[in-house]
């Protein structure tokens, strides 16, 4: 039996920019499909090389005009952070043949060294994308599905999961991998992950020397997931500089480990907090990180708030990522305390969300959207309060309690 291929909501987007860029560098956390899906869609027609093997990265960066000859376009180059020295030489080729379009289809696991190299290269002539781990939708089969506030693009309601399932699912996280291979042992591929990605792309990242400490930096910033973000309390804990926690957290956004969302401003004479939160990518990693192996303990235990709203975010981040738009989520805070959870930035308003890890919802539970409404006047749309039940139901002044499976 071959391997299993889950359908990507990508898809038609990487398409699309393969027929309108010369290159397109496709971007996001190790194991998220990102080779398996550019073989999908393009390997029939296109060269391969992996320039994670140490001599071909070595022919790559010793001479690499010998090297683009002997894999001439159109070619896909695997792990481009390990020879971002290319890019130069691949603009060359490309500017002596601007017309031919989609010529180079490059991956990349770390968007910060490779972006910088990018944008001094590849400027205007490549489609920059990411492929995070699969969405809920994408799991389901569904892979096109819009978000409730998108109305105008609804096909079908999904159903709500089952609350144990949807337990179970966060723990086991969306890694396609996972997904692929329901009896494979979650934490132990979850273990070995988290101990992969510190060896190989913490060490090519800057400014991480101590890996042991740099892990307690992960299981820190686990615990205060989905909480403001104090760096400097964090950097005391650890017994660290303020500037190596500020560096690691960009190490970890960078290979899209983690979310930043930060607060939303606007002036409505309120004073609102200046903190980030952050939140893990994947709800498996968090549960791993956090030492969580049973969907009850989880449900129910401290994490069962962060492990939530990780689920939500992510859910959102990866549906509009995998459209090729760049999210814009915020949180609103008062200094009074009034808060909402996410702000969602869409072309018609401000989308309020109230994450809530009760199954029964209530009318109460929709007060920070209520206020966020009325201070906000006509920029913010309806709003929702998403639980992990299976109960929709309408609270009032254009709030709707939704089911996190039908988000």
């Amino acid at each position: 039996m071959g391997p299993v291929y889950i359908k990507r909501s990508l898809e038609p987007v990487l398409r699309r920019a393969a027929s309108e860029f010369p290159a397109v560098i496709l971007t996001g956390p190790r194991q998220s499909g990102k080779t398996t899906l550019l073989l999908h869609l393009f390997g029939k027609r296109y060269g391969y090389v992996s320039l994670e093997l140490p001599d071909v990265r070595a022919a790559a960066i010793d001479d690499p005009r010998a090297f683009l000859e002997l894999h001439p376009p159109p070619v896909i180059f695997d792990e481009l952070q390990y020879a971002p020295e290319l890019l130069p030489y691949i603009k060359e080729r490309i500017d002596a043949n601007r017309q031919s379009k989609g010529q180079y289809l490059l991956t990349g696991s770390q968007n910060l060294l490779l972006m910088e190299k990018v944008s001094e290269s590849l400027a205007g002539r490549a489609a920059i994308l990411s492929l995070l781990p699969l969405s809920r939708r994408e799991m389901e089969g569904k892979p096109g599905l819009s978000l409730p506030w998108e109305v105008q693009r609804r096909s079908a309601l999904p159903e709500p999961v089952a609350y144990g399932k949807l337990w179970k699912r966060f723990l086991r996280g969306s890694y396609p991998e996972l997904v692929a291979h329901p009896r494979r042992d979650a934490a132990l591929w979850h273990a070995s992950y988290i101990q992969t990605y510190l060896e190989r792309d913490v060490r090519m990242l800057r400014q991480v020397g101590d890996l042991g400490r740099f892990q307690d930096f992960l299981r820190t910033l686990a615990a205060r997931s989905a909480q403001l973000l104090n760096l400097a309390d964090v950097a005391r804990d650890l017994g660290v500089a303020l500037n190596t926690v500020k560096a690691w957290l960009s190490v970890l956004e960078a290979s899209f480990q983690v979310i930043v969302v930060r607060p939303y401003f606007v002036n409505v004479g309120k004073r609102l907090v200046k903190r980030p939160k952050v939140y893990f990518m994947d709800t498996g990693t968090l549960c791993q990180l956090a030492g969580l192996k049973d969907p009850e303990h989880a449900a129910s235990g401290p994490m069962g708030g962060a492990i939530m709203e990780t689920a939500v975010l992510s859910e959102i981040v990866k549906v509009l990522s995998h459209r090729g738009i760049r999210p814009q989520v915020h949180f609103w805070r008062t200094s009074t305390g009034t808060e909402v959870d996410f702000v969602v930035e869409t072309p018609d308003g401000l989308v309020p969300i109230e994450v809530k890890v009760s199954a029964t919802p209530r009318s109460a539970m929709a007060a920070g959207i209520r206020s966020f409404r009325k201070d906000l006047g006509e920029r913010a749309l309806p709003g929702y309060v998403i639980h992990p039940g299976d109960t929709r139901l309408p609270l009032g002044e254009g709030i709707t309690a939704l089911p996190y499976g039908l988000l």
